[in-house]
């Protein structure tokens, strides 16, 4: 007789495995690609090594599972920050939030986007960049079709500048503290290079929501905020995205100076 898992004894490994992938997260977000191994994996999660094993084949493996839970959290933030507005507001909101976010877990985010890996890992880090393309592709569409951006292929444009994005992104995440200047010349590189036009248009002002976080590292006070840092929304899960970090405030240039 097949044996058949239970239910509730189905919901108890992939809790567990869940468990795995998050403390996997903590490892990569402190140690990167090159520091982390199944026994340190075990370590942090609290778990015997070959409970590891016993959801993972190997390292590569659990990195994978890393890679589609975090772009899969982070690709929804960048896709609910430029989901409304003209195209202006559209692109500077996705481009802000995707580099901001990176740099609050630069270690974290240089995996994902640039440090060597196996070749199972990237081809997940292929998809990874598509999906955040397409969360460009649908607003330089719109922006084309309403007359906001020249004729241009709304896919070939996204890839690009995901592409420029990350390229941009690798030399602070790896060798050198961020500075206040990326995000900003990130967003006015972005709108040149779309072809942003000049003219009144729709407030661009950004951020209109403060960007999403999933660990609140810093409580409100009860004045607010502290001056120069976004609004910090708590999420229960820990560690399961790359925003995790403080960041100080920035903001975009405005629509009517994209062309400088």
């Amino acid at each position: 007789m097949v044996y058949r898992r239970t239910p509730a004894v189905q919901a108890r490994l992939d809790a567990q495995a869940a468990l795995i992938v998050q403390a996997a997260t903590r490892v990569l977000s402190r140690d990167g690609f090159a520091g982390l191994s199944m026994a340190a994996v075990a370590a942090e999660a609290g778990v015997a090594t070959g409970t590891v094993y016993k959801h993972f084949e190997g390292k590569a493996d659990l990195v994978t599972g890393v890679f589609r839970k975090v772009v899969t959290r982070e690709v929804e933030a960048v896709a609910a920050a430029g989901s409304g507005g003209d195209a202006a507001h559209r692109v500077s909101a996705a481009v802000e939030t995707f580099a901001v976010r990176a740099l609050k877990n630069p270690k974290l985010a240089y995996v994902l986007l640039a440090e060597p890996v196996d070749a199972s890992i990237d081809a997940e880090r292929l998809r990874f960049r598509r999906a955040f393309a397409e969360t460009f592709e649908a607003a330089v569409a719109d922006g084309v079709a309403r007359g906001e951006l020249p004729a241009q292929d709304a896919r070939i444009s996204s890839a690009a500048m995901v592409g420029a994005i990350g390229e941009v992104l690798v030399g602070p995440l790896a060798h050198a503290p961020h500075t206040e200047s990326v995000v900003p010349e990130l967003v006015s590189f972005a709108l040149r290079a779309l072809g942003v036009r000049r003219g009144p248009r729709p407030d661009t002002s950004w951020p209109s929501t403060p960007i999403a976080t999933t660990t609140p590292l810093l409580e409100p006070s009860p004045a607010g905020p502290a001056p120069g840092t976004h609004p910090l929304t708590p999420d229960p899960v820990i560690a399961d995205g790359m925003a995790t970090m403080p960041f100080p405030a920035v903001t975009h240039p405005g629509a009517h100076d994209a062309d400088a």
